[in-house]
């Protein structure tokens, strides 16, 4: 009995334990949580650049999965069993994501989504500050939607501390660059653990008066209900409308987490999807979203992004387009060309377009 007792004690200590240390964690969380204004002027650099107003100018969006969603990975949170990819296919993964860059470093506009800064996933290493420094001749503008000290998912490997974001690398010196947050709340204690998405605004003077509004945009991946995400694009959507309606020429790129409009893959049937798979369901923007005179702009002959269920296997994993282009009616698409690089270094593709302003 005695015996019986003590087990007994032991096991409420530990559990005592194990409560204070779950209230401890969710208390320091709600401390330490990032919640940014809903508007943040990040950069107003000194001599911005004017753009004419006849020019080509060339474009690249990329989600590099933060240099840990690798062509041998699958994700947890997708389906997978897998957290952290080793250190050294990470700094495999950044040398290879840099040496694309640098062999497109002719782009005008190099949009990045899930870089990091100081994130356990990717061994602390400031991937922006990399960048940066391996392709210069680029203003370079980072604006953060994921800062939590402590991610506790999954319990037996928590992924840890977690400082990421966006970024927009230009030829031409912005008028300003501003942060803004785009709707989200998962509720609590969810949100204390969560992304804070966004999206960042870059302003460039044209010689005829008016801007180049550049946009890029991570939009959210996991809502179930699909309130939040409805929620965002109406966001956006209200945001461009008011621009181009002031005058404005507007470009938004990025990762949309959704495929575009009357999508209609030309990649081998058999491993196109749209819907679910695993935990992520990649829903399709509404063909009414924007005016008939918007254009959305992708390469439909090649997937832009793969699901992470498993290691990526040309024959057999189920791929998709999400990493899209919508511009302004005083905007002229001139090409699109999905990069295939076999989602070595990334569960996602690079897109590379052109557009003239008319």
């Amino acid at each position: 009995m005695k015996k019986l007792k003590s087990i007994l004690l032991l096991f409420l200590i530990v559990i005592a334990f194990l409560l204070v240390g779950l209230i401890g964690l969710i208390l320091y969380a709600m401390a330490s949580d990032y919640k940014p204004d809903q508007q943040e002027l990040i950069a107003r650099p000194d001599n911005p650049a004017v753009l004419k107003d006849s020019l080509i100018l060339s474009l690249l969006t990329w989600n590099i999965g933060y240099a840990g969603l690798d062509k041998d990975m699958d994700f947890f949170k997708d389906g997978g069993t897998k957290v952290i990819t080793p250190r050294d296919k990470c700094l495999e993964n950044i040398s290879g994501i840099i040496d694309f860059l640098e062999k497109n470093d002719t782009v005008d506009f190099i949009l990045l989504q899930e870089i990091d800064r100081d994130s356990k996933r990717s061994y602390r290493i400031d991937q922006f500050q990399e960048l940066s420094e391996k392709i210069p001749g680029y203003n370079s503008i980072f604006a953060k939607n994921y800062d939590v000290f402590f991610v506790p998912a999954p319990p037996t490997r928590p992924m840890g501390k977690v400082v990421s974001g966006i970024a927009t690398f230009s030829k031409y010196t912005p008028v300003t660059s501003t942060r803004y947050s785009l709707p989200g709340d998962f509720g609590f204690p969810t949100q204390l653990f969560y992304l804070d998405r966004c999206f960042m605004v870059s302003r460039y003077s044209i010689e005829n008066g008016k801007e180049l509004v550049l946009i890029n945009t991570h939009n959210e991946a996991f809502d179930e209900g699909g309130n939040i995400r409805t929620a965002q694009m109406e966001s956006i959507k209200d945001f461009v409308l008011k621009e181009y309606n002031s005058g404005n020429y507007v470009i938004v790129g990025g990762d949309w987490n959704q495929y575009p409009p009357d999508f209609k893959p030309s990649f081998p049937a058999n491993k196109a999807f749209t819907g679910r798979i695993g935990n992520f369901n990649l829903t399709g923007i509404e063909s009414d979203y924007m005016p008939g005179e918007w254009e959305w702009i992708y390469d439909p002959s090649t997937p832009s992004v793969r699901t992470l269920m498993a290691e990526y296997d040309p024959s057999a994993t189920p791929t998709s387009t999400c990493d899209i282009f919508l511009i302004s009616p005083n905007i002229e698409s001139v090409s699109a060309k999905c990069i295939q690089l076999d989602f070595t270094s990334s569960d996602h593709n690079p897109v590379i377009i052109s557009v003239k302003l008319r």
